[in-house]
């Protein structure tokens, strides 16, 4: 299909663990604009910082080569001491938003914890035989949950093979309520490919043996309307939060050339 200034080529990259970062602003923009986060800039900086309306979460995003990039923290509550969760740079940005959705859905009920693993069981994750921690169909991905007498945390981890480290890592630490650790890795189970634009060198070259890139030609204007769209669903919530709106989608999967 001949490319048109009407069309956008978009590369739909699965396993989504492999996807590479993304956008950024798939997950500040709406906490902006739809949560109600407010933000702090320093034009002489290079980082992103956004207080929930309570001043409870703060979402750092801090470019930092030996460091996770994001940085998610909470004040403690009556019923859970403080917490944190960080996230790594190329973490999609689709598995943090899902995070942050949970954070600020206002229909959450506090009495619905859940199980982290169970979303990664469902979707084939198969337990390692020697720690406590699930393991992706490709193996290039696992998640743990670590214990010890000083310690209760989960660890998501993305690597090419043993010998390296990793792609990137999220953390969550003690008390991290289990709804947004459940959150994350329902979607980082998901099997549906992510979207990625831009030239293909934006798309990770992790090489066919370890990647899908479907490529798509789809209208300008669908894709250039998907965030607002997300800001619109997410705003939708806090008006009517008796009802669960869905977060929409990223542009549609479908028939197309794949590399």
């Amino acid at each position: 299909m001949p490319k048109t200034p009407e069309t956008v080529e978009v590369g739909f990259v699965a396993p989504r663990h492999l996807a590479g970062g993304g956008d950024p602003a798939w997950v500040t923009v709406p906490l902006h604009r739809a949560c109600g986060w407010s933000y702090s800039h320093d034009p002489l900086m290079p980082r992103v910082i956004l207080s929930s309306p309570d001043q409870k979460g703060l979402l750092r995003l801090e470019p930092a080569p030996e460091r996770q990039w994001w940085n998610l923290q909470h004040a403690p509550e009556p019923d859970r001491p403080a917490w944190y969760a960080s996230f790594g740079a190329r973490t999609p940005v689709e598995i943090i938003a899902a995070v942050t959705d949970a954070l600020t859905d206002p229909s959450y009920a506090p009495a619905s914890e859940t199980d982290p693993y169970e979303p990664l069981m469902m979707a084939g994750w198969t337990p390692a035989p020697d720690k406590d921690r699930l393991v992706s169909p490709d193996g290039k991905a696992h998640v743990e949950h670590y214990v010890s007498a000083t310690s209760d945390c989960w660890w998501a981890t993305t690597t090419l093979s043993e010998t390296q480290g990793p792609v990137w890592q999220a953390r969550f630490g003690e008390h991290a309520p289990p709804r947004l650790i459940t959150a994350f890795t329902r979607a980082l189970a998901d099997p549906s490919p992510l979207p990625r634009t831009g030239s293909p060198l934006s798309i990770p070259a992790y090489g066919t043996k370890l990647i899908t890139r479907t490529f798509r030609e789809l209208p300008a204007a669908q894709v250039a309307s998907a965030l607002e769209g997300r800001v619109r669903s997410l705003a939708a919530r806090r008006a009517a939060p008796q009802t669960n709106t869905p977060t929409p989608r990223r542009p549609p999967t479908g028939p197309g050339r794949t590399r």
